[in-house]
């Protein structure tokens, strides 16, 4: 099918380039149009912006070489050689200033003296004050490369070269900008801040990009945030890019799939916990990271992520990713942590149901999330419940299903048939989940063990019973208590079950009573694994603080599906009602009790009192009472649970808006297992290991230098130098296993390597 052409709306007197570009003479400025839009301008005897834009739009496709030399009558060798320059140092290599005689302060005998004294180890400011010169004299003469300053790291052959022991290109340091160098390009962009790629937006904008921008690194020293790009193996490792295209529609525009789940896992790890946060932080920084010019605005953010969370795309993402972690870790996988969280919801979008938020020990509106984690706290996968019967119905219906599809190893029919103690895997969860009749279901439909607390121990075990045992947790630490074990029956006659009960002896005599029908494992296993159940407690907490997994990812409501029981409102208001009538009785009953224990005697006056208050109270009971009766028979004649299309419309609400808050919560799970992958590299080599976590989040907010190499393959990463020795000697130990996976930043075919600039640590 023929293109359609661009109408010809522009006025007469404008030099055409080609069907897209022209070019018009106003007020003795060039502008040049991309169809109707202006997009540059320069002053008409700007000799070196014109070559630099007229280079640029041949490099970025906007036009031909022969195209430009048409409409402006040069020289095909002068377009060509300008187009060489463009590739070779980009827009910059147009303005750099030419190499003059030199200034009459910085002579050959002062350079000479001055590299003597670099090399000797003295700083600019030594320098500068034992020559006798100016220190902003000494630093344009560094700029300018009259004066070479010596690398940062210094390495044992005495010259620098990257991981791979190649040498870093001259240019790749003498070119490499700072940060006030990109904060006045950035300010000055005619298209928006920090936009300094306006042939390629323009491209995206006419959809002339289908694959998004380029990946362009440039060198940059002193790159705010840079050190997240060390986690860049762990994501990817972890998922972060993967089953991308079997999940996601391609995004239309600058930015594709990969740019925004690069930056929101980004900013996961740097702990910028909003959309909105952005703001805060330069754009073209944070671009830098990722090869662009720069990272998008809020409102562009919101609508790509509006765009990956249509057609249920985090669902599939987030289901296909828990089955590979599974995969990944089979023996943790046999052992699952299920409990809920309560989102609270502060809003007034929809009046959506109260439940019981135990850290806050009051009754919220709000959603509870389900998650399912594996012994040392990681993440598998979260279902969210705006309507919530509790972790039973919970489990029965969307947790334990989706877990007996996915859960690796499982035992074939014929195993289960051969040995009848034999399970599939063991579900732990706490005391909201103590039920006889679930584990007698989950044993029983599906060979499902479950761990849990004794809900309703009976009396204390003997001390003579307990004995001390060495117990292994799932983290490797040996732990010494006292154990007990016997069976037990629980629950009544036709729904109760005989059950292992496991109970640990404290030191101040208290026994917590555990559960398990795991009838084939050990009392020291079941006790490993419910005592590891704070691991997902810890999980939370730390999520919470730092991930800010309670945080909306947008403020839209969506229908209910209608698909689900909801407690019904006339049997919450019998049951309120109930409880009162139940308070009042109580109390009266009480106050008639003191009266019968502590008669009037003697004086006349107080025994009629007396026994008229008595008469009252008996009244008042008798009809508290009959009204007692009366509610509790329409209780049960009152169904407790109904369909949502049978609730009444004044009860009915929306629910918030779930495929984004989905998918901002898989990110941040592969954010976290990202972090704790580096965590458990950085232990090995810390004295405290509680300190790691805290290292990672320093990294990953470190300041860095980013330094291509295109011709040797590379993209160096050398981060500044850490606050202690201590720290340094963790994160080379941790630089150094990301330098042996030889990982390829991702869209390119340049090799990540990291470096550290400091020098090598001391041995302590």
């Amino acid at each position: 099918m023929p293109q359609q052409g661009w109408l010809p709306l522009i006025p007469s007197g404008v030099k055409r380039i080609n069907d897209i570009w022209n070019v018009a003479h106003q007020d003795d400025q060039w502008v040049y149009f991309c169809g109707l839009i202006p997009v540059f301008s320069h002053d008409k005897n700007d000799q070196r912006s014109f070559r630099m834009f007229t280079a640029q739009l041949v490099n970025q496709g906007g036009c031909k070489q022969a195209e430009i030399v048409r409409a402006f009558g040069l020289s095909r060798n002068s377009v060509s050689r300008d187009v060489k320059k463009y590739r070779r140092g980009g827009a910059d290599a147009f303005f750099r200033p030419r190499k003059g005689r030199g200034g009459s302060v910085i002579t050959v005998e002062v350079k000479t003296e001055i590299e003597v004294l670099f090399a000797a180890g003295k700083d600019k400011g030594e320098v500068a004050q034992e020559l006798g010169i100016k220190y902003n004299t000494l630093l344009k003469a560094i700029a300018q490369g009259r004066v070479v300053e010596p690398p940062t790291v210094a390495k044992d052959e005495g010259e620098e070269t990257d991981e791979g022991g190649g040498e870093i290109e001259e240019t790749d340091q003498t070119a490499a900008t700072d940060k006030s160098t990109r904060s006045i390009e950035d300010a000055a962009a005619l298209m928006g801040n920090a936009c300094t790629r306006p042939v390629e937006r323009i491209g995206a904008a006419l959809g002339l990009m289908p694959m998004g921008a380029t990946t362009q690194f440039e060198p940059c020293r002193d790159v705010s945030l840079c050190g997240v790009l060390c986690a860049l193996p762990a994501l990817v490792a972890n998922g972060l890019l993967s089953h991308v295209d079997e999940c996601f529609q391609d995004l239309a525009g600058y930015y594709s799939v990969t740019h925004v789940l690069i930056l929101l896992a980004d900013m996961a790890l740097c702990r910028i916990k909003t959309v909105e946060q952005l703001q805060s932080h330069p754009p073209g920084e944070l671009g830098k990271l990722m090869g662009l010019d720069r990272v998008p605005e809020v409102r562009c953010l919101r609508g790509k992520l509006a765009e990956l969370s249509d057609n249920q795309a985090p669902q599939k993402w987030s289901r296909l990713l828990s089955k590979d972690w599974m995969d990944a870790c089979p023996e943790l996988a046999g052992a699952l942590y299920v409990d809920g969280h309560v989102r609270v919801y502060h809003g007034s979008k929809t009046e959506l149901p109260k439940r019981f938020v135990s850290r806050e020990r009051l009754c919220l509106r709000g959603t509870t999330d389900y998650w399912t984690n594996d012994a040392l706290g990681q993440p598998f996968f979260v279902v969210s419940r705006p309507v919530d019967q509790g972790l039973i119905e919970a489990l029965r219906t969307d947790i334990v299903p989706r877990l007996l599809q996915d859960v690796p190893g499982q035992p074939s029919p014929a195993q289960l048939k051969e040995d009848p103690y034999l399970a599939r895997f063991t579900i732990i969860f706490d005391r909201e989940g103590y039920s006889p009749l679930l584990l007698k279901e989950m044993w029983n439909e599906y060979r499902i063990a479950c761990i849990t607390y004794h809900k309703f121990p009976k009396e204390p075990w003997p001390e003579a019973r307990f004995i001390e045992t060495e117990v292994k947790m799932p983290n490797g630490e040996q732990l010494t208590i006292k154990l007990a074990e016997m069976g037990s029956f629980i629950g009544d006659k036709k729904n109760g079950l005989w059950v292992r009960e496991v109970r640990k002896l404290c030191k101040d005599g208290h026994q917590t009573s555990l559960i398990s029908s795991a009838k084939g494992s050990l009392a020291t296993r079941d006790a490993a694994l419910i005592f590891s159940r704070w691991s997902q407690e810890n999980f939370f907490a730390y999520m919470e603080k730092n991930f800010a997994i309670d945080l909306l990812s947008e403020y839209g409501t969506e229908e209910f599906p209608g698909t689900q029981q909801v407690v019904n409102p006339l049997w919450r208001a019998l049951e309120r009602e109930r409880r009162s009538v139940t308070s009042k009785l109580a109390v009266r009953r009480a106050n008639f009790a003191n009266l019968e224990l502590h008669p009037e005697l003697g004086d006349e006056k107080k025994i009629v009192r007396w026994n008229r208050k008595k008469a009252e109270l008996v009244e008042q009971i008798e009809n508290l009472e009959h009204h007692l009766e009366t509610i509790k028979q329409q209780i049960k004649e009152t169904p407790k649970h109904i369909e949502w299309h049978d609730l009444p419309s004044e009860h009915q609400f929306e629910q918030l808006k779930p495929s984004r808050k989905l998918l901002m919560d898989t990110v941040k799970m592969v954010a976290y297992r990202a972090e704790t992958a580096m965590v458990n590299i950085v232990r090995e080599e810390l004295a405290r290991k509680d300190d790691a976590r805290t290292l990672i989040q320093d990294l990953c907010r470190q300041e860095a230098d980013i330094l291509p190499n295109p011709k040797a393959g590379t993209l160096t990463i050398r981060v500044h130098s850490m606050a202690n020795a201590r720290s340094n000697r963790a994160i080379e130990h941790l630089l150094t296993h990301l330098n042996d996976a030889a990982f390829n930043y991702p869209g390119t075919n340049l090799r990540l390597v990291y470096q550290l600039a400091a020098p090598k640590s001391a041995s302590p």
